[in-house]
């Protein structure tokens, strides 16, 4: 792709948008189909991924533009239902692209099994005793999975904690350290630790309880940063250093509060759960394990960082655990995931991790400057009154003139949307 910098996309119909993809090479009109719910997936897929299936769920796709990201255009699939979220990572993404976009990198793919040891008369002697042979259970490990040791994957390491103090008094927990390359891990990770579970139960004496992959991926991070430069932050009555600051301002509030960084972590997961759920990964796991890493000091705080560089430029950064992958699970069953890794064009879970964290750190700035200058109602409420006016019972050319309404009289509200649609029904002046 020569560039995601699509001017005017917004303005396109959907069928002109779907032509546009299709014009440039990222997706067959098989794969739009699909994206468009025919077929997608079907009643009779889904029986399979889940229990007691009576039909399937959609959720509105949009594609985020303007996406640079470690030198490579991008244009990103969100599959999420609230306004706003879109258009504001595209924008901030926009800013982003004068100073080169977004630089990204990943640690590399270590999840964490946990094995919890019960029933040991001496946790310490029983600790060492596992660490003795800690070269052995590796060596097993190894042989769990031999495409993912032909891979380059497997166990790199196995380490024992003492939990000193819990309710039911001493235990050991064993972390056993797995690369998992391309995938989520879950599957290899439980795996590894169930099969490995009674060698350590005849080194310790003791009863291996849980056997479970931790979903604080502490040791699989991914980090991007950006700079915005200063003039590109000017708009409206806002002078550049103004909006500058306030951004910084805002940030500042995050850090040192858990009230407000929870909302403003949220801001960051409204960019990165989307793509999470269009490319068919488990967005309940990088939640957890984002929230988990925001309180890993013992206080909540923000994931991200912004200031200002020695030129007066904002730079913000991101970092946080990404277990996301591109093989296994319902990346490979569901049709439109697999739409969806290919228009990013990724070739592994580190690229598409890479892609995720940009567009958390795109869409925290989005929120910070809305609510740092204008207010996060403005630009929110413009596309919500949308919404509205199809709830109130507006069709097609109502839909578009009705929201305009409502954001001029700021009633954006499905009761007022219901009395202006039926004034002009009875043709009354509303």
């Amino acid at each position: 792709m020569s560039t995601s910098r699509l001017s005017g996309f917004y303005n396109l119909s959907i069928e002109q948008r779907r032509a546009v993809l299709e014009q440039q090479g990222l997706l067959s009109a098989e794969e739009l189909a699909t994206l468009a719910g025919a077929p997608g997936l079907v009643a009779e897929q889904a029986d399979h991924m889940i229990e007691n299936v009576i039909g399937v769920f959609a959720l509105p796709v949009g594609i985020a533009l303007n996406f640079v990201v470690n030198g490579r255009e991008v244009l990103v699939p969100m599959a999420v239902e609230e306004p706003s979220i879109v258009a504001g990572a595209s924008f901030m993404a926009r800013l982003a692209r004068s100073s080169g976009g977004f630089i990204a990198h990943v640690s590399p793919p270590e999840m964490i099994g946990q094995m919890q040891l019960l029933g040991v008369a001496d946790p310490q002697t029983a600790r060492f005793a596992i660490l003795e042979k800690k070269a052995e259970l590796l060596a097993a490990a190894a042989e769990i999975d031999p495409v993912l040791k032909r891979l380059g994957g497997g166990p790199r390491d196995l380490e024992v904690r003492l939990i000193a103090e819990s309710p039911i008094g001493p235990f050991l927990a064993l972390h056993l350290i797995y690369d998992v390359r391309d995938a989520m891990g879950a599957n290899a990770v439980n795996t590894a630790c169930e099969l490995l579970a009674p060698q350590v139960e005849r080194l310790t004496g003791g009863r291996v309880h849980l056997r479970i992959l931790s979903n604080l991926a502490d040791r699989r991070i991914a980090r991007a940063r950006c700079t915005i430069l200063l003039p590109e932050l000017a708009f409206g009555d806002f002078a550049a250093e103004t909006a500058r600051d306030g951004v910084i301002a805002a940030w500042a509030f995050a850090a040192a509060d858990p009230y407000r960084a929870a909302t403003h972590n949220k801001g960051i997961m409204n960019g990165i759960d989307p793509i999470v759920i269009a490319t068919g990964n488990d967005w309940r796991a990088v939640e957890a394990g984002a929230h988990a890493y925001a309180a890993r000091s013992g206080r909540y705080t923000s994931l991200t960082t912004w200031g200002k560089d020695a030129d007066g430029n904002l730079v913000g950064a991101l970092e946080m655990p990404m277990a996301v992958g591109i093989v296994g699970g319902a990346t490979k069953v569901h049709p439109a995931a697999r739409a969806a890794l290919k228009l990013m064009g990724v070739s592994s879970a580190a690229e598409l991790a890479q892609i995720m964290v940009s567009v958390g750190l795109a869409q925290n700035l989005a929120a910070l400057r809305a609510l740092a200058t204008e207010g996060i109602q403005r630009g929110h409420m413009n596309l919500h009154a949308r919404q509205v006016a199809v709830a109130a019972g507006a069709v097609g050319e109502e839909i578009e003139r009705l929201a305009r309404l409502l954001v001029a009289e700021k009633t954006v509200r499905v009761d007022r949307a219901e009395e202006i649609l039926l004034a002009w029904r009875n043709a009354i002046p509303s």
